[in-house]
Formats: structure tokens, sequence, C-alpha cells
């Protein structure tokens, strides 16, 4: 909930930069990133986990800028995306994760009411 005295509503989001261009430290050229997301693509990552490594170690701030293409669309090219969504399948491993433990607990009231949500994001 946001705080009563201030104009803003609370919602917090991160700021993209403004520049589209590539900056000019960045040594890797588009078929080096491709090259990169194909190597970890292949060890089993997600594109999200690709997205980060890629930030954290190479300094590609946005792939999307280097190459033109998102790394899904990347993925979905050389036929190494995922067959699920990301999103919908963290969705169904916490609804699993959920259901197993009402299976101990039956009587948590909260987790019942927190699975029927979790379903209806699923379905």
């Amino acid at each position: 909930m946001g705080c009563m005295h201030v104009p803003g509503k609370g919602l917090s989001q991160s700021a993209l930069p403004y520049c589209h261009s590539v900056t000019t430290r960045l040594k890797l050229t588009s078929d080096d990133v491709k090259e990169q997301i194909y190597k970890l693509a292949m060890k089993g990552l997600t594109p999200s986990q690709i997205g980060v490594i890629l930030r954290d170690s190479h300094g590609v701030a946005q792939v999307r800028f280097v190459t033109d293409n998102k790394i899904l669309r990347i993925l979905k090219s050389k036929g190494l995306a995922p067959d699920l969504p990301e999103d919908l399948y963290h969705l169904i491993k916490k609804a699993v994760a959920v259901r197993k433990h009402l299976e101990r607990n039956r009587k948590d009231k909260d987790a019942k009411f927190c699975l029927i949500l979790i379903q209806s994001r699923i379905h």
C-alpha cells in the first residue's frame, strides 16, 4: 500500500535508458553476442538467466539494442527456445509446491486461497 501523504502511488519501475544505441565501450559485435546466447542456451539456461549473465559478465545492457532482436526471438530462430514459456513454467512450479504443502497441512486455508489464485493465473 502506498503512503498516504505523498503524490505517488507507490509504484516503482526500472527505467530503461533513453538512448537506444550501443555504447562505445562494448567490444562485442552482434554475431559475438548471438554466439554467447547459443552457448548459454545449450547449457540449459532460460532467456532471463542468459540476459543476466550477458549483463553482468559481458557488459551487454540490452541485447535488443545490439542484435535488433530479443533473446527469445534469437533462440526461436535457431530452434533452441523452451517448450513452455518461462513465466508459465514458474507458475506451474509454484502451484506444485503449494499443492505439496497442502498435502502436509490440510487446514492451511491461506494456502488453499493462494493455490486458487495461482491456478487462475495459469488457466
